[in-house]
């Protein structure tokens, strides 16, 4: 018997963390499959996109060592068809794993364990690092909708990582607006900066906790590894040069705050009446009043008035509503700082709790 009576959830949770890296369509059906190894009392089930590969370990009361490889949707559909406190049995016979419980049994067909292709250890001249998962999970959740989707520049489709000193930086951009956050860490790391893949980044972001409980970080040139609660992620890094954001990131000494819900429900309403498509709405700037103004191309328009202690000169700049929703969904103080230059410049978005966060978002024109 490869696995005698465990529980459907001991076995269920495992296999959810790992199967979300697998495709349903693979040019090599054994990407389809997710490998279970047992040994030395434990349970592991690995998951690879050769790309991004996701393991979890389990702890079990058998000793004995076998491995096999099933397909990782099949058997997450069966386990959670079945009902809940069942026990669950595996069986291999020749190139077939039955699976039982109950009055149930489902017979899935097995590829060799042996040919199942794991990443390769690429972490050589590497750098450590401990944090905690909440702290990690605030740092991705809070830049990581900037990614770029399907980019051309490829090196676009991920987030940058960066250590230097005793700082983590992150930084996302789709070149219609940057984010970029830090956090202290207990480290004296010299600079180093890697780009991880948009879909290491969603997975990672999905898995971690929110508690403190500890995240170590391996990372060299190629690859990065993650080690927390009894799961490993390890993948490659995308090859190429992060813009320079710094550059990107303005310096304006015409700053406003203003609430940051107000602004979000005035935007909300304005964003009824956009454009499908472009999702553009004016920011209109004058003496004490900022006006939110959007229309369409059957001629409807909006416009939501939010009073300001403005007193600069008249401004009227258009944004993609979108991207300013994003930003502010991201900030966690009741007060927003928005920074403005010319009407054709950039519009920077910071929190007064944050030092550290910074939101560009391009204009557009409307």
């Amino acid at each position: 018997m490869f696995i005698q009576k465990i529980e459907k959830e001991a076995l269920l949770k495992p296999l959810q963390v790992v199967v979300g890296v697998v495709e349903r369509k693979q040019t090599m059906p054994i990407l389809s499959n997710i490998l279970i190894e047992k040994e030395n009392g434990k349970i592991k089930l690995t998951a690879t996109d050769l790309e991004i590969q996701i393991t979890n370990t389990i702890e079990t009361d058998d000793s004995s060592s076998a491995a096999i490889t099933v397909g990782g949707k099949k058997l997450q559909d069966i386990l959670r068809i079945l009902p809940d406190q069942s026990k669950i049995s595996i069986e291999v016979k020749e190139n077939k794993a039955q699976i039982k419980s109950n009055k149930s049994r489902f017979n899935l067909q097995t590829l060799p364990a042996q040919d199942f292709p794991k990443l390769s250890n690429q972490l050589q001249n590497s750098n450590k690092i401990t944090l905690s998962q909440n702290a990690l999970k605030l740092l991705l959740g809070s830049i990581q909708y900037a990614m770029a989707q399907q980019d051309v520049r490829y090196y676009l489709n991920g987030v940058l990582l960066g250590v230097e000193g005793n700082k983590l930086k992150a930084v996302a951009t789709d070149g219609h607006r940057l984010a970029y956050n830090a956090i202290t860490i207990e480290a004296d790391l010299a600079k180093q900066e890697i780009i991880i893949p948009r879909k290491a980044v969603m997975e990672l972001a999905k898995l971690l906790a929110d508690d403190d409980s500890a995240i170590e970080l391996e990372f060299s040139d190629q690859q990065l590894k993650t080690s927390f609660s009894g799961i490993q992620l390890v993948t490659k890094l995308i090859e190429g040069k992060f813009p320079d954001y710094q550059r990107v990131i303005p310096d304006y000494s015409n700053h406003l705050s203003m609430n940051r819900t107000l602004v979000q429900q005035a935007l909300q309403r304005a964003a009824i009446l956009s454009n499908e498509k472009f999702r553009g709405v004016r920011f209109v700037l004058t003496e004490k009043n900022l006006s939110v103004i959007s229309s369409n191309s059957e001629q409807e328009e909006a416009q939501v008035e939010i009073e300001t202690d403005y007193h600069g000169e008249a401004i009227d700049i258009g944004f993609n509503v979108n991207y300013l929703l994003d930003g502010l969904n991201s900030i966690n103080s009741e007060q927003a700082i928005f920074s403005f230059g010319s009407p054709n410049s950039s519009i920077l978005i910071t929190s007064p709790d944050n030092q550290e966060f910074r939101y560009v978002v391009m204009p557009m024109r409307i």
